[in-house]
Protein backbone atom coordinates (compact mmCIF):
# COMPACT_ATOMS: atom_id res chain seq x y z
CA UNK A 1 0.00 0.00 0.00
CA UNK A 2 0.83 3.61 -0.57
CA UNK A 3 2.17 5.59 1.98
CA UNK A 4 -0.92 8.02 3.88
CA UNK A 5 0.68 11.13 4.43
CA UNK A 6 -2.76 12.64 5.29
CA UNK A 7 -6.39 11.16 7.00
CA UNK A 8 -9.43 13.39 6.82
CA UNK A 9 -12.18 12.60 9.14
CA UNK A 10 -15.72 13.19 8.90
CA UNK A 11 -17.18 13.00 13.11
CA UNK A 12 -20.63 11.83 12.94
CA UNK A 13 -22.32 10.31 16.32
CA UNK A 14 -21.67 6.71 15.41
CA UNK A 15 -19.33 6.33 12.61
CA UNK A 16 -16.83 8.31 11.34
CA UNK A 17 -15.80 8.69 7.42
CA UNK A 18 -12.15 8.19 6.80
CA UNK A 19 -10.32 9.89 3.84
CA UNK A 20 -6.78 8.68 3.33
CA UNK A 21 -4.43 10.37 0.63
CA UNK A 22 -0.73 10.49 -0.28
CA UNK A 23 1.38 13.74 -0.29
CA UNK A 24 -0.17 14.50 -3.88
CA UNK A 25 -3.98 14.41 -2.69
CA UNK A 26 -4.46 10.51 -4.21
CA UNK A 27 -6.64 8.51 -2.83
CA UNK A 28 -5.35 5.72 -1.04
CA UNK A 29 -8.97 4.06 0.97
CA UNK A 30 -12.08 5.20 1.84
CA UNK A 31 -13.99 3.55 4.56
CA UNK A 32 -16.05 4.09 7.25
CA UNK A 33 -15.03 3.14 10.98
CA UNK A 34 -17.33 2.93 14.08
CA UNK A 35 -16.37 5.18 17.00
CA UNK A 36 -15.38 2.36 19.06
CA UNK A 37 -12.63 1.35 16.41
CA UNK A 38 -11.70 4.75 15.29
CA UNK A 39 -8.70 4.63 17.50
CA UNK A 40 -7.31 1.12 17.05
CA UNK A 41 -7.67 1.71 13.07
CA UNK A 42 -5.27 4.97 12.97
CA UNK A 43 -2.99 3.12 15.57
CA UNK A 44 -2.61 0.51 13.03
CA UNK A 45 -1.41 3.85 10.53
CA UNK A 46 2.42 5.38 10.62
CA UNK A 47 2.08 8.44 12.09
CA UNK A 48 0.69 11.21 9.15
CA UNK A 49 -1.32 14.64 9.48
CA UNK A 50 -4.97 13.49 10.29
CA UNK A 51 -7.24 16.76 9.81
CA UNK A 52 -10.98 17.12 10.79
CA UNK A 53 -13.56 19.35 10.99
CA UNK A 54 -13.41 21.94 14.46
CA UNK A 55 -16.77 20.70 15.70
CA UNK A 56 -18.74 19.10 18.85
CA UNK A 57 -16.30 16.21 19.46
CA UNK A 58 -13.16 17.18 17.33
CA UNK A 59 -11.32 18.37 20.28
CA UNK A 60 -11.88 15.09 22.66
CA UNK A 61 -10.74 13.50 18.81
CA UNK A 62 -7.60 15.34 18.60
CA UNK A 63 -6.34 15.06 21.69
CA UNK A 64 -6.70 10.89 21.68
CA UNK A 65 -5.37 10.96 18.11
CA UNK A 66 -2.65 13.01 19.22
CA UNK A 67 -1.65 10.37 21.60
CA UNK A 68 -0.81 7.82 18.94
CA UNK A 69 1.22 9.13 17.18
CA UNK A 70 -0.47 11.43 14.27
CA UNK A 71 -0.20 15.39 13.52
CA UNK A 72 -3.60 17.00 14.32
CA UNK A 73 -5.14 19.66 12.19
CA UNK A 74 -8.66 21.18 12.79
CA UNK A 75 -10.49 23.41 10.68
CA UNK A 76 -13.12 25.42 11.17
CA UNK A 77 -15.88 24.45 9.11
CA UNK A 78 -16.03 27.66 6.72
CA UNK A 79 -12.76 26.83 5.36
CA UNK A 80 -13.53 23.35 4.32
CA UNK A 81 -16.85 24.33 2.82
CA UNK A 82 -15.34 25.50 -0.35
CA UNK A 83 -13.81 21.78 -1.01
CA UNK A 84 -16.46 19.86 -1.09
CA UNK A 85 -16.80 18.77 -4.90
CA UNK A 86 -19.97 17.68 -5.21
CA UNK A 87 -23.17 16.46 -3.06
CA UNK A 88 -22.84 17.10 0.74
CA UNK A 89 -22.66 13.60 2.45
CA UNK A 90 -19.73 12.34 4.57
CA UNK A 91 -17.41 10.78 2.29
CA UNK A 92 -17.47 13.76 0.60
CA UNK A 93 -16.63 15.64 3.91
CA UNK A 94 -13.98 13.59 4.33
CA UNK A 95 -12.41 14.41 1.13
CA UNK A 96 -12.87 17.91 1.43
CA UNK A 97 -11.34 18.39 4.91
CA UNK A 98 -8.26 16.26 3.35
CA UNK A 99 -7.82 18.60 0.61
CA UNK A 100 -8.44 21.23 2.84
CA UNK A 101 -5.49 20.20 4.82
CA UNK A 102 -2.99 20.06 2.02
CA UNK A 103 -3.33 23.78 1.19
CA UNK A 104 -0.20 25.44 2.33
CA UNK A 105 -1.90 28.74 3.50
CA UNK A 106 -4.89 26.73 5.17
CA UNK A 107 -5.40 28.12 8.51
CA UNK A 108 -5.74 25.63 11.42
CA UNK A 109 -7.99 25.62 14.87
CA UNK A 110 -5.57 24.52 17.76
CA UNK A 111 -6.37 21.16 19.68
CA UNK A 112 -7.68 22.69 23.35
CA UNK A 113 -6.24 20.84 26.39
CA UNK A 114 -9.03 19.06 28.42
CA UNK A 115 -8.04 21.74 31.30
CA UNK A 116 -8.68 24.37 28.49
CA UNK A 117 -11.49 22.47 27.04
CA UNK A 118 -13.53 22.83 30.82
CA UNK A 119 -12.82 27.04 31.37
CA UNK A 120 -14.68 26.67 27.89
CA UNK A 121 -17.37 24.57 29.10
CA UNK A 122 -17.80 26.50 32.56
CA UNK A 123 -17.89 29.97 30.36
CA UNK A 124 -20.60 28.71 27.95
CA UNK A 125 -22.66 26.73 31.01
CA UNK A 126 -22.44 29.97 32.56
CA UNK A 127 -23.35 32.21 29.64
CA UNK A 128 -26.48 29.64 28.83
CA UNK A 129 -27.84 30.26 32.66
CA UNK A 130 -27.56 33.99 32.19
CA UNK A 131 -29.88 33.68 28.97
CA UNK A 132 -32.30 31.46 30.75
CA UNK A 133 -32.41 33.68 33.55
CA UNK A 134 -33.30 36.55 31.42
CA UNK A 135 -35.40 34.64 29.16
CA UNK A 136 -37.38 32.92 32.56
CA UNK A 137 -37.78 36.98 33.87
CA UNK A 138 -38.55 38.60 30.49
CA UNK A 139 -41.67 35.96 29.99
CA UNK A 140 -42.81 36.37 33.71
CA UNK A 141 -42.77 40.14 33.42
CA UNK A 142 -44.72 39.63 30.01
CA UNK A 143 -47.46 36.54 31.35
CA UNK A 144 -48.17 39.29 34.53
CA UNK A 145 -48.33 42.74 32.39
CA UNK A 146 -51.35 40.79 30.96
CA UNK A 147 -52.79 40.89 34.46
CA UNK A 148 -51.93 44.81 35.00
CA UNK A 149 -48.78 43.96 36.93
CA UNK A 150 -45.62 45.71 34.81
CA UNK A 151 -42.49 46.13 36.55
CA UNK A 152 -38.62 47.53 35.32
CA UNK A 153 -36.90 45.59 33.19
CA UNK A 154 -33.70 43.35 35.17
CA UNK A 155 -33.84 40.94 37.90
CA UNK A 156 -33.71 43.56 40.77
CA UNK A 157 -37.41 43.89 39.83
CA UNK A 158 -37.72 40.43 39.53
CA UNK A 159 -39.12 40.60 43.61
CA UNK A 160 -42.30 42.56 43.21
CA UNK A 161 -43.70 40.66 40.63
CA UNK A 162 -43.11 37.43 42.82
CA UNK A 163 -45.06 39.36 45.83
CA UNK A 164 -47.71 39.76 43.49
CA UNK A 165 -47.91 36.00 42.43
CA UNK A 166 -47.83 35.10 45.90
CA UNK A 167 -50.64 37.52 47.40
CA UNK A 168 -53.76 35.91 47.75
CA UNK A 169 -55.26 38.99 47.40
CA UNK A 170 -53.89 40.37 44.03
CA UNK A 171 -56.16 40.25 40.90
CA UNK A 172 -54.17 37.25 39.55
CA UNK A 173 -56.64 33.80 38.65
CA UNK A 174 -55.38 30.89 40.09
CA UNK A 175 -54.61 29.05 36.65
CA UNK A 176 -52.43 31.69 36.09
CA UNK A 177 -50.85 31.72 39.50
CA UNK A 178 -49.97 27.99 39.21
CA UNK A 179 -48.76 28.14 35.96
CA UNK A 180 -46.07 31.07 36.95
CA UNK A 181 -44.57 28.68 40.17
CA UNK A 182 -42.42 27.01 37.40
CA UNK A 183 -41.05 30.50 36.36
CA UNK A 184 -40.95 31.91 39.76
CA UNK A 185 -38.53 28.80 41.06
CA UNK A 186 -36.32 29.23 38.39
CA UNK A 187 -36.46 32.96 38.66
CA UNK A 188 -35.37 32.72 42.77
CA UNK A 189 -33.02 29.69 42.36
CA UNK A 190 -30.68 32.11 39.87
CA UNK A 191 -31.13 34.93 41.93
CA UNK A 192 -29.85 33.17 45.06
CA UNK A 193 -27.04 31.83 42.83
CA UNK A 194 -26.37 35.63 41.64
CA UNK A 195 -25.95 37.28 45.19
CA UNK A 196 -23.72 34.32 46.24
CA UNK A 197 -21.40 34.58 43.48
Amino acid sequence: MEKVSIIGLDLAKNTIQVHGAAADGSIIFRRKVSNAKLLAFLSGINPCTVAMEACAGSHYWGREIGRLGHQVRLIAPIYEKPFVKRQKNDAADAEAVCEAALRPTMRFVAVKSEAKQASATVFKVRDLLVRQKTQTINALRGLMAEFGTVVAQGPAHVGILIEHVEDPCSNLPEAARAATSFCLTLSRRRLRQDRHE
